[in-house]
């Protein structure tokens, strides 16, 4: 399962063959063994499979192709909604109207859904992690009838790959891995993790087609703006709190 790992790329373009239910389950319940707070399993996996579903949910996605063409679409919730209702039928009453409770249970989704990603490779699936759902989880909430108590955290497309993308660049180890405690950057420290990312080819076209002197700025400036990031974030915390978890007395 280390190749597997270590080989991890996002597919976005899929064959049309539907996954066989027992390899599903397989992942699904690989999906299960992963670490939860409190042994709790404070998420929900929704899975989706029919073409209608499917696109009433390419929206959520910004339309993103791979949404209506994977045989299967998996929202992973945080999900106290059912724990709550566990704790009420054995006379306990649950305090997890709050912050920390969601946080609590986003992790757990988070956890379950790399198992799923994992497992889903190392059974000759592609993945693609998608993004967007924070951004969009009250109109997901919609489509997917999610109750009071659930809130979506990420999605994941699944099938059989029709494609075979180069291995996404990642930072070296030293940039990211710090030994016994946080070692803050010098400016050379910067300099030297991101230059081989800046002079790859695919990221000068992208300055070029975004008509920026530097990388950063296409983050900055285009893809992840800071208009849009205040947005959203009020976005999502609306959500929490029409969802049950922003009660602070």
């Amino acid at each position: 399962m280390t190749d597997t790992i270590l080989n991890h790329r996002s597919i976005r373009k899929y064959q049309p063959d539907p996954i066989p239910a027992p390899i599903l389950d397989f992942i699904l319940e690989a999906g299960t063994r992963a670490s939860t707070t409190g042994n709790m399993q404070v998420y929900s996996i929704v899975v989706t499979t029919e073409q209608e579903l499917k696109e009433e949910l390419s929206p959520c996605h910004f339309h993103q192709p791979m949404v209506k063409e994977a045989p299967v679409v998996l929202t992973f919730c945080a999900d106290f909604n059912r724990f709550n209702r566990w704790c009420r039928l054995n006379k306990a009453e649950p305090g997890y109207d709050n912050f920390l409770s969601f946080f609590t249970a986003a992790i757990d989704a988070l956890l379950v859904a790399q198992n799923v990603c994992v497992a889903a490779e190392d059974a000759g699936l592609g993945i693609c992690y998608l993004g967007t759902t924070t951004y969009m989880a009250g109109k997901i909430i919609e489509v997917l009838d999610l109750p009071r108590g659930v809130v979506p955290v990420t999605t994941v497309t699944v099938g059989y790959p029709d494609e075979m993308p180069d291995l996404t660049d990642r930072l070296p180890l030293e940039a990211v891995v710090h030994r016994e405690k946080y070692q803050d950057y010098s400016d050379s420290d910067i300099h030297r993790h991101y230059r081989e990312k800046e002079l790859m080819a695919t990221y000068q076209e992208f300055i070029k087609e975004n008509h920026k002197e530097t990388l950063a700025q296409v983050f900055t400036d285009v893809r992840y703006k800071k208009n849009d990031n205040i947005l959203f974030s009020k976005t999502l915390l609306d959500v929490l709190e029409k969802q049950g978890f922003m009660v602070h007395p």
